[in-house]
């Protein structure tokens, strides 16, 4: 189970930085259990992919946290809009250097971590994701991850959610709080944790729940989405964009006008088929629903963590709080 995830962003603007994302990855690695050989490689990892940010990126930024799937797993996020990786096999050769992009290091980065993933484009940035476990634990299925952002040097964002991954069904919640701080993240942690009352509900079933509890609060938008092996079933809330996407395009999944908590029509629950191989999306309107797959040429067969914070890059906006949650089953 996965639920509620507070990403800390680093802007990689300065070498001070290095050290500050070392020691909170190497925190999460010693709580979850890692040996002092095992962390080690992971302080190593983390400081080579931050220190090509300062050195190299535009507008990089990462963020180190517990795994969305498995909280005993460390995952790293690297996000630059630099000149991308023209050639990501000879970047991950030892020794290849081109100045300007995360390709640097990356084969050592790649051998240190127990998974890795990385999407590139030419003029627009590279996104890398990469997961550490201990020696023994599985790695994390790689079906669900979410991302998100707050306004501006905002340090709480407004937006929350959660994943349940149930092994052949999996249900998220998504809740864009009404404006931004502390009253925003208040109203989107309710919904949250009204959710995880009984995430394995319906979606309909769930939505009512937390449109009848958030009246106490300024109430949000909210969505909520299961996905089995060949369909998926949405009920949504307000202005909460739902995709299922694939490299050939996408299709929109209906939410009804309204706040939840305060005024809107009666949910409802919509069904829709899963082709193979798609990606179901959710996001709060901090991102701009008019991306289009076909643009993102090899995005959607990367990882969820990839998918969702390339979006969030290319999509999102920092004058508002920002979430996005991607999830995918098993081919």
């Amino acid at each position: 189970m996965a639920g509620r995830h507070e990403d800390v962003w680093v802007r990689a603007t300065d070498p001070s930085v290095i050290g500050a994302v070392r020691r909170s990855a190497v925190a999460l690695a010693t709580a979850a259990g890692f040996d002092q050989n095992r962390t080690g490689q992971v302080a190593v990892a983390v400081t080579e992919a931050v220190s090509n940010l300062v050195k190299h990126a535009e507008d990089g930024v990462v963020l180190v946290r517990a795994h969305v799937e498995r909280p005993g797993v460390v995952e790293l996020v690297a996000i630059d809009r630099g000149p991308g990786i023209a050639d990501l096999a000879r970047a991950l050769r030892d020794g290849f250097s081109t100045s300007g992009t995360l390709g640097i290091g990356l084969g050592a980065i790649a051998r240190m971590a127990s998974a890795w993933d990385v999407h590139s484009m030419p003029g627009r940035g590279t996104v890398l994701v990469t997961h550490f476990t201990a020696d023994g634990p599985p790695e994390p299925p790689l079906r669900a991850s979410g991302i998100r952002r707050p306004i501006g040097e905002e340090t709480v964002c407004g937006d929350s959610y959660a994943v349940v991954d149930t092994g052949g069904v999996i249900t998220a919640v998504l809740c864009d709080g009404l404006g931004h701080g502390a009253a925003a993240a208040y109203a989107s942690r309710e919904a949250v944790r009204i959710f995880l009352d009984d995430p394995l509900a319906p979606p309909v079933a769930a939505l009512e729940r937390v449109h009848r509890g958030l009246g106490h609060t300024r109430g949000g938008a909210v969505a909520v989405v299961r996905v089995e092996r060949e369909t998926v079933s949405y009920a949504g809330l307000g202005n909460i964009s739902g995709w299922i996407a694939h490299a050939e395009g996408r299709q929109g999944m209906i939410s009804l006008p309204g706040i939840a908590g305060h005024k809107g029509r009666r949910p409802q629950q919509y069904e829709y088929a899963l082709p193979s191989h798609a990606t179901v999306v959710l996001h709060s309107d901090g991102l701009t629903d008019r991306w289009d797959p076909a643009s993102f040429p090899g995005l959607f067969a990367r990882t969820p963590a990839v998918i969702g914070a390339t979006l969030l890059r290319d999509a999102g906006s920092r004058r508002d709080d920002a979430c996005v949650v991607a999830l995918r089953q098993r081919p």
